[in-house]
């Protein structure tokens, strides 16, 4: 009965017949069945064993394992790793620590031979544990739903499949198998722990639970399913979504456009903020519910900038909301720079420069000043400009980025004037754009700061006499 479904179940994968399929091993009861299933079909396979250090017997069982790889003449690989030391390095508990260097040695054996799947033996009662687990997390359709039979791309590869093959297979009719092949599974001591939070739901709380409903696994297990039909309805609406606001993506960080993404429903937002970071940490299993909730503080801008989880940032400029990996170097085109923060530049007047970043500033000396006081007046883009030059044209005009203690009196403010610093601060230039933003000056005052603000000393007025055209205007 259960090879009949196990074939079955492999005709729905569509295997190719000349590449291996990897298969975990770890000795126990479900992946023994998974083994023996295998060689009963014509599928080429590697078996691997990881050992993860954590029991003194765990060596004892890698050699048992490949004993038993030998006897059946199956190809073999092992691993091995300090995983509890691994859970300190990277804040993880045991059971994800182990989870996370299993599946990655498991993909690099599998790239190394050419695999087309890695298969493991999880079964029904884990997808029903699974659920319960995630459910008890506060997850949302995407935990619910519990595991895949198939997932590809997958954490660890985007071509290798993860197969799941005995998922709607229960522990007993598993257990009668490998009783009835004369297979003899390793009996694993942790798995009795319920000081780990699995084996709890294991021992205690699913048993509880089928004493009050039962056939509670197979329930489960039937909910995922479910589930599973309308995540794939949900993954389609989520990808359009995300592909109409996603602006820009880079090395380690995501752009949209707020306004965009702030318009869709907020179960759309929710999801696009999880798909985005697992784009940038492929192992984070998922966001919790707090850390989606500070993301969208920031796209509704209340904030401008919050930790999510595991070195993740969300921050909002203007219209672009990014969410970005701590040590990404998020873009700068946007904004005008010089190329260094030391450079000195000019431009002719009239005329037009190139600046290092593609930006283009354009100089005129328009001949109607009554005309050019009244655009100044109207004017409402923060990169045009007319100022008054005195009586005379100048030749050049200097462009430079600021220098301490520099100090600008801001159109509307006589009298007073500001750090430009603070101008910068106050009208949310992000960090790493202010030290190479090209300031615009006549002699050494000055006169105009593109994007921001026009010198109130050099304001166009009934007297002006001279009055020069200026506008910045990004590349292509």
């Amino acid at each position: 009965m259960l090879l009949s479904i196990f074939r079955t179940q492999l005709k729905a994968y569509s295997l190719q017949s000349m590449s291996p399929v990897l298969i975990g091993v770890s000795g126990g009861a479900d992946s023994l069945a998974l083994l023996d299933l295998f060689c009963r079909t014509d599928v080429p396979i590697v078996a691997a064993h990881f050992n993860h250090g954590l029991r003194p017997e765990a060596g004892a069982d890698a050699r048992r394992v490949a004993l038993l790889a030998e006897t059946m003449s199956i190809p073999f690989v092992s691993g091995e790793m300090d995983v509890a030391a691994y859970a300190r390095q990277h804040s993880l508990s045991i059971e994800e620590a182990a989870r996370v260097c299993r599946y990655t040695f498991l993909f690099e054996q599998a790239s190394f031979h050419g695999a087309q799947a890695v298969a493991v033996g999880h079964h029904a009662d884990d997808q029903a544990e699974t659920v319960v687990m995630h459910f008890l997390r506060g997850a949302g359709l995407s935990g619910l739903k519990g595991m895949r039979t198939r997932l590809v791309p997958n954490p660890w590869s985007a071509e290798i499949s993860l197969l799941r093959p005995l998922l709607g297979v229960t522990r007993e009719a598993i257990r009668a198998y490998c009783q009835a092949r004369g297979l003899q599974p390793i009996d694993d001591a942790t798995n009795l722990d319920t000081t780990l939070f699995r084996n709890q739901l294991r021992h205690k709380t699913l048993p509880y639970l089928d004493s009050l409903i039962p056939g509670i696994h197979q329930r489960l297990g039937q909910m995922a399913e479910i589930l599973t039909a309308d995540e794939d309805v949900l993954i389609d609406v989520t990808e359009q979504a995300g592909r109409d606001a996603l602006l820009e993506r880079g090395a380690g960080f995501l752009v949209f456009n707020r306004q965009l993404l702030a318009d869709d429903a907020l179960g759309i937002q929710r999801r696009i903020i999880r798909w985005a970071a697992e784009q940038l940490r492929p192992n984070l299993r998922d966001l919790d519910f707090a850390a989606v909730q500070r993301a969208l503080t920031v796209l509704n801008g209340e904030v401008r900038g919050t930790d999510l989880a595991l070195e993740i940032r969300a921050l909002s400029e203007g219209e672009r909301f990014y969410l970005a990996a701590r040590e990404a170097d998020l873009p700068s085109k946007i904004w005008p720079q010089l190329g260094h923060e030391d450079d000195l530049l000019y431009l002719p007047v009239p005329g037009e420069l190139s600046l290092p970043d593609g930006w283009l500033l354009h100089c005129h000396l328009p001949d109607d000043v009554d005309h050019a006081r009244g655009q100044a007046l109207e004017n409402g883009n923060p990169f045009r400009a007319w100022v008054d030059v005195g009586e005379q044209p100048p030749t050049q005009l200097q462009i430079r980025t600021r220098y301490p203690g520099d100090r600008i009196q801001p159109l509307g403010m006589e009298g007073a004037s500001v750090k430009l610093s603070d101008l910068m601060i106050n009208a949310k230039i992000p960090k790493r754009a202010r030290a190479r933003w090209p300031l615009l000056l006549a002699g050494e005052r000055i006169l105009w700061v593109p994007g921001l603000r026009v010198s109130h000393e050099y304001q166009v007025c009934e007297k002006s006499q001279v009055v020069v055209s200026l506008e910045l205007e990004p590349g292509n």
